[in-house]
């Protein structure tokens, strides 16, 4: 698994590593069962202090999302349907806001990019059907 940490975003180094998790366990990146990176050489990796990798993985386990096994470190949990709904909602929507941005660069009204969303979901059903047929 590899961490991405944007130093300037403003956002919290623990938080973007409890959100990179959770995209990854939503995904599929992260299976069930799957053990997180130790925390000692993931904070070397990422050169951040210990603590903030040992935060992410609490906050992480406050939600329900990891559990800790004395002795063995931090795994996925089994049961996270839950998240991986809450996790692709919001992994979706960042993508249509970039979208909407772009196409407010771009000058494209809003019922013509409406339009366009239609016009390409309709031509992936198509794509699908014919997929399946054939």
């Amino acid at each position: 698994m590899i961490f991405q940490i944007n130093y300037k975003s403003g956002k919290p180094i623990y938080l973007q590593l409890v959100d990179q998790i959770k995209a990854a366990a939503a995904s599929g990146a992260l299976q069930a069962g799957e053990a997180l990176p130790s925390i000692r050489p993931l904070a070397e990796e990422l050169r951040v202090n210990r603590n903030t990798i040992a935060k992410a993985y609490s906050e992480l386990e406050n939600l329900g999302v990891v559990e800790t096994r004395p002795g063995r470190g931090c795994f996925l949990k089994e049961n996270h349907a839950s998240l991986r709904k809450e996790v692709r909602r919001r992994l979706l929507m960042e993508e249509i806001d970039q979208a909407i941005v772009q196409a407010h660069h771009l000058q494209v009204p809003r019922d013509e990019f409406l339009e366009l969303i239609h016009e390409r979901m309709a031509a992936l059903e198509d794509k699908r059907r014919a997929n399946q047929e054939g």
